[in-house]
């Protein structure tokens, strides 16, 4: 187990610790996480699903944000009216916990 500190762990101590604990090399698991990164992206991207489950751990999306006109609306802030611009459509990424790294975190 990683001594605890105030710093997050870097990649190549992340790739170091996994290696240790699986009896595998630094490229067997670095090539690992590779291939995972192109699963991500194959199923995230354009063409892709929209959807990605890290089992036990998480849930990747993406949500289609559609373009918005430009017009005068009231600032949630202030209250008042205010011109706001157009913002063009886009594509947003939102990772989900699942319960396995809920129940890491209590």
């Amino acid at each position: 187990m990683a001594a605890a500190s105030a710093k997050a762990p870097t990649k190549s101590q992340v790739i170091s610790n996994i290696a240790e604990k699986t009896e595998l090399s630094r490229k067997q698991v670095s090539s690992v996480f590779e291939a995972l990164s192109e699963e991500i992206r194959g199923s995230v991207g354009k063409k892709g699903p929209g959807l990605f489950v890290v089992p036990g751990l998480m849930k990747i999306k993406i949500k289609n944000k559609p373009a918005t006109k430009a017009g005068m609306r009231k600032n949630p802030f202030t209250g008042m009216e205010q011109m706001f611009p157009a913002k063009p459509a886009s594509r947003r990424v939102r990772v989900i916990p699942l319960k396995a790294l809920k129940d890491m975190v209590k």
